[in-house]
């Protein structure tokens, strides 16, 4: 998974900051040409009743998934008009650490405190609760059903339960049309189309969506379809890619050469990767993207906030020497953990790339560990809430979410739109399925995406949500109190969209957003393509006309 921050600048700018805050990032490995296969899950029945979170939690993009409102308040459709397609994307569900990186490097730190006599009675927990996070991930998935490989970055259950819940609210929120597409699965089907990023916790995420999709409604087994991924790319040497995956239109944000490039500029996926490079350019280099990361943890109030947090778990004397550059610490070593029936085991080393190097480092590194806690809750059970008071953990939320509304967000206004302009391609898929539907083409009945953060904020930004595209001037910088920009509202774990489409059966398509399953108003722009103004339904033609969409032809 690749860091937000990149630690080479931040060397220079911060004499050691921390490399990534909360990317989603890894590279997908490709994997023979094949259809996934759809695992059934020995995980506990899914619930569709939201359960609220009872206090803030600071979690941003980590925050495990919520649906944001209640499927019984929803805004019926009008008299005459029934569900004829429905499509999504998602997030995976909630998962683990991504490397060996964050923990490893608060282990080492709080190891040298443990041999100089440092630590405090809390501190003293907290290498032990380090180590048993670090086992936890190091066999993440081991013995579950439906992981193909166990370790970092896969989902934790509490993932696997949100996209199988997500599945049940679909089914029940569209009941008569499931049925209907299900009885009518052997004399006229229609394909529930399902594409991947083709990344190994994305994979899963929509095998176990499919897995509960199927189960609530058995008939609709058959009509599970994941396509022939985009090919040939490159054309001098095709890769080839499982069946059901497609990186240009999920993993926009990281395509490569060696996988996908494309020199055809008549090639309809030309402009996608040329955004991408851009994109990927725009966050390695640019220096006013470089340096407002660097900024947010040398800010004073987020130093003082380190301070805090390590004088609850360490003396002052070895504060201090964190504070003063006398000490720093990364995640060098190597562990080996083996499963407890034996048959399992594990080793890697660290890198050495993630550093603590000031008390904005340390008091970061902390907070990845207490944001990523509440994911692992059946593997480890950790409260890592104890070691970051709300009030820092607040102030380390808002450093979190700087890194992502300038990397992946909204970004400066100066900037256009460098970190969503990619996503162009994926809101033509959403209309031109619609599209398709318009014609009378009921080929599919519902289309399924799964993918990563990097793909769910820049797909935000280019619908042009409210509270979503809200940029920020270089002149200023993002705060919380002057940008509505949220993490864990624009994408928490599983987050998502999705569009039910309704007929009348004389020609007119009615279209309803979901967002992160509440209803949703499409950009402000659009209001006039309502059926009213306090209604979430569109008239299709006149919405895709206010994103000047053209259907193909």
């Amino acid at each position: 998974m690749k860091t937000t921050f990149k630690h080479a600048v931040l060397l220079a700018l911060l004499a050691g900051a921390l490399s990534a805050c909360n990317s989603d990032d890894n590279s997908a490995a490709v994997t023979p040409t094949g259809t996934p296969v759809v695992k059934p899950t020995q995980a506990p029945t899914p619930t569709p009743t939201p359960v609220p979170s009872p206090v803030p939690t600071y979690y941003q993009t980590k925050a495990p998934y919520q649906p944001q409102q209640a499927a019984s308040t929803y805004e019926a459709a009008p008299a005459g008009y029934s569900p004829v397609y429905t499509e999504l994307l998602a997030r995976h569900g909630s998962r683990g650490l991504s490397s060996l990186k964050y923990d490893l490097a608060i282990y080492n730190m709080w190891k040298k405190a443990s041999d100089e006599g440092a630590l405090t009675p809390l501190g003293q927990q907290l290498g032990p609760d380090v180590l048993k996070l670090m086992k936890a991930n190091f066999l993440l998935g081991y013995g579950v059903n439906g992981i193909s490989t166990p370790g970092y970055g896969n989902e934790t259950l509490v993932g696997i339960k949100e996209h199988q819940q997500l599945a049940v609210r679909l089914q029940s929120r569209l009941a008569g049309f499931w049925k209907e597409v299900g009885d009518a699965a052997a004399t006229k089907p229609r394909q529930i189309v399902t594409v991947t990023s083709g990344v190994d916790r994305a994979v899963d995420s929509g095998a176990f969506f499919v897995a509960s999709l199927t189960k609530t409604q058995p008939n609709l087994a058959t009509l599970i379809a994941y396509p022939p991924a985009p090919a040939p790319y490159p054309l001098a040497k095709p890769v080839a890619q499982k069946d059901g995956t497609n990186r240009f239109l999920l993993y926009f944000h990281k395509l490569a050469a060696k996988t996908d490039e494309v020199l055809n500029t008549v090639d309809p996926r030309y402009q996608t990767y040329q955004d991408s490079l851009a994109y990927q350019k725009y966050k390695a280099e640019d220096t006013d993207l470089l340096a407002r990361q660097a900024a947010a943890l040398a800010d004073p109030a987020v130093v003082d906030a380190g301070r805090v947090v390590m004088e609850r778990l360490f003396t002052k004397v070895f504060v201090d020497k964190i504070a003063n550059g006398s000490y720093s610490f990364a995640n060098t070593g190597t562990f080996t953990y083996t499963s407890d029936d034996g048959k399992y085991s594990s080793t890697l080393s660290g890198d050495g790339k993630t550093v603590i190097a000031s008390l904005g480092d340390a008091g970061s590194l902390v907070y990845e560990l207490y944001s990523i806690a509440p994911a692992m809750k059946d593997e480890v059970g950790v409260d890592f809430m104890r070691y970051l008071p709300a009030d820092q953990a607040r102030v380390f939320a808002q450093v979190n979410d700087t890194s992502d509304f300038y990397d992946k967000g909204p970004g400066m206004t100066e900037k256009g739109s460098v970190t969503w302009k990619m996503a162009q391609i994926l809101q033509d898929d959403f209309f031109n399925e619609v599209d398709a539907i318009a014609r009378g083409n009921l080929a599919h009945a519902a289309k399924l995406r799964f993918a990563h953060a990097e793909i769910t904020v820049p797909f935000a930004s280019i619908m042009g949500l409210k509270n979503v595209l809200q940029q920020q001037p270089k002149s200023t910088t993002y705060s919380y109190a002057n940008n509505p920009w949220r993490g864990d509202q624009v994408s928490p774990m599983a987050a998502n969209m999705q569009w039910d489409v309704y007929s009348d059966g004389k020609g007119s398509l009615l279209v309803k957003m979901l967002y992160n399953e509440k209803e949703t108003d499409f950009k402000p722009g659009c209001d006039s393509a309502k059926i009213s103004p306090a209604s979430h339904f569109y008239n299709y033609d006149k919405l895709k006309a206010c994103y000047g969409h053209v259907a193909a032809p």
